[in-house]
């Protein structure tokens, strides 16, 4: 028998399914009572729920990355489909397939790996040129960073994700360098490589995803420029001379900086053509991948508009998309 799908539930359907379940939480509600917030997800996507009435046993009957059978059903709640459940009882992994819960990312991991390596092979400025492969000749680092998610929930939020957004940025920064010559080609190109580079600390991943607690503390620019630190001091023993400091100090500025507004997390404002532009290429990139989310886990398979998705307050026109 198949099993039932995340992405195929309804409103108002009884559900008795094995998902993966992450990001538990007792809380409570107006009058005291506690109650178990959670996700659940498979391969699919992924639904919040809620489990009413808890003791703390329950709570701690299954961990985070669990499997659990889930008994209960879907109903909508502010435009949003949730579970409701009534029982959550741990599964053993061995009686499970981990392929009907982990997301695979959508590229060849070894065809984007040889195109990254050949777009900072590209790079013509020495410094720069010598710091690109200080990271590529890491083959733990470029292994990991070509595992690793480069979101929990939103956009590019699976295995490869980061590789994938990565990837997809250096693209877009190669050919609209083209279009505007003022701006500087290889220090873009090698942002787009580094702006995320942090998130391989800042979240854990293997069968749940979550932030680890450097991640939560200190945050993936902090991380990156952390990393990039170590890699300027390599590069400084493959030049045999100091690392240019200026070049040091503009990278560092594209990775505290790329998420553009102090109201969402950046330490400083992008102040050079170059950190406002991978501000925009990041916001591009995660955005488009974060609306093709929304449509294509949208559980009206047959309708031209999805959900409401309180994150961006309003319905998404989905006809036509298939990928």
């Amino acid at each position: 028998m198949s099993r039932r799908c995340i992405s195929q539930l309804k409103d108002n359907e009884k559900v008795s399914e094995v998902f993966l379940v992450s990001d538990k939480q007792m809380r409570a509600n107006k009058n005291g009572n506690y109650y178990l917030q959670f996700n659940l997800a498979d391969k699919t996507g992924m639904i919040s729920g809620r489990l009413w009435n808890v003791t703390d046993a329950s709570f701690y009957n299954f961990q985070n990355g669990d499997y659990v059978q889930a008994e209960g059903a879907t109903q909508r709640y502010q435009g949003i489909l949730q579970f409701i459940a009534k029982t959550l009882t741990k599964v053993e992994a061995g009686s499970v397939d981990p392929a009907e819960f982990v997301r695979f990312q959508s590229i060849d991991v070894q065809k984007a790996q040889s195109r990254l390596k050949e777009l900072l092979r590209s790079i013509t400025q020495p410094a720069l040129q010598a710091l690109s492969e200080c990271f590529l000749i890491d083959e733990a680092y470029i292994d990991q960073f070509s595992k690793a998610p480069a979101g929990v929930k939103l956009h590019h939020s699976y295995p490869g994700g980061l590789l994938e957004h990565s990837l997809q940025m250096m693209e877009v920064a190669v050919r609209i360098s083209e279009l505007y010559p003022i701006l500087n080609r290889d220090l873009l190109l090698m942002g787009a490589f580094l702006h995320d580079a942090g998130k391989t600390r800042e979240l854990a991943f293997g069968s749940e995803m979550f932030y680890t607690d450097e991640g939560q503390l200190l945050g993936h620019p902090y991380l990156g420029t952390e990393i990039l630190n170590a890699k300027i001091a390599e590069a400084e023993k493959l030049l045999g001379e100091a690392f240019d400091a200026e070049t040091a100090m503009l990278l560092k500025h594209l990775l505290i900086s790329h998420h553009g507004e102090y109201n969402n997390q950046a330490a400083k404002l992008p102040m050079t053509l170059e950190a406002q532009t991978l501000h925009f290429l990041d916001s591009i990139d995660s955005k488009i991948a974060e609306y093709q989310k929304y449509m294509m886990e949208d559980p009206n398979l047959g309708g031209n508009w999805t959900d409401y998705q309180k994150a961006i307050d309003r319905k998404l026109y989905k006809k036509g998309i298939t990928g």
